[in-house]
């Protein structure tokens, strides 16, 4: 239901601000200003989508689970979505993600409530010296983060080969 009301009332405040904004540039510039921000978007989703990647590209090298710079990625994709939206209201929350400490915040408090909810829970390996596959079965050592809870006891521990 909060969707729905939000797919009724969004359109209708961009049209008003839209058309105020219009009266006070023209209609030209308007149409104008909305292609401009989001071709500058995409620039900066670009931009720091790529820098995103390589820091879970990264996190996954060292046998880390990237987690935070997934839930980056994803509010980089949903600031896309909000600018290529036609509308004002719409491109200042996309720039607002595109802000890297806002979005590290949203992150962090959005992984935090889906731990606390028990939604998520992350469980990482660590390796005693030299590089590891980051899918390396024959190791076994689960550690447990500080507020995390202990691992379901039906899970199937299991092993895979690739057989090219």
């Amino acid at each position: 239901m909060p969707f729905l009301i939000l797919f009724i009332v969004l359109p209708i405040l961009e049209l008003t601000v839209m058309i105020k904004v219009g009266t006070a540039i023209g209609a030209l510039s308007t149409v104008g200003l909305i292609l401009l921000t989001a071709i500058v978007g995409m620039v900066l989703i670009r931009a720091q989508g790529l820098m995103t990647l390589l820091r879970a590209r990264e996190k996954l090298a060292a046998g880390t689970l990237p987690a935070r710079e997934l839930a980056e990625g994803f509010l980089l994709a949903f600031a896309g979505a909000l600018l290529i939206v036609p509308g004002f209201i719409t491109d200042a929350l996309g720039a607002l993600l595109l802000l890297p400490p806002v979005r590290k915040a949203l992150a962090g408090s959005a992984l935090k409530a889906l731990q606390m909810k028990g939604t998520v829970t992350m469980y990482q390996s660590h390796s005693v010296g030299g590089e590891r596959d980051v899918f390396d079965a024959t190791d076994n050592r689960i550690t447990r983060q500080p507020g995390q809870r202990q691992p379901p006891a039906d899970v199937i521990d299991g092993e895979y080969r690739r057989e090219d």
